[in-house]
């Protein structure tokens, strides 16, 4: 089952973050607790960890691409439920 890791919402003001810097590359095994990529808000960079294990498949938004919260960044395929977030 493909779970689609989407950018979070770090804060109560937060409507959009920027990915700094994938910690994770598409094929790598992430286990829940992993750091997947880092993000930086108009206050903080911080890293960004998984929910639930799988693979790492498409990335969909490269380092410096600022996203608005709820956006699609990359999918986890494998077992699992939420993905990073």
């Amino acid at each position: 089952m493909a779970i689609e890791v989407i950018m979070p919402q770090l804060g109560l003001t937060m409507t959009e973050g920027t990915v700094v810097k994938w910690l994770k590359q598409p094929g790598d095994d992430v286990k829940k607790g992993d750091a997947v990529f880092e993000v930086e808000t108009d206050k903080v960079t911080q890293e960004v960890t998984s929910l639930d294990g799988g693979i790492l498949g498409n990335v969909l938004v490269g380092e410096g691409s600022p996203v608005p919260v709820g956006t699609g960044i990359a999918n986890l395929a494998g077992p699992g439920g939420r993905g990073p977030g």
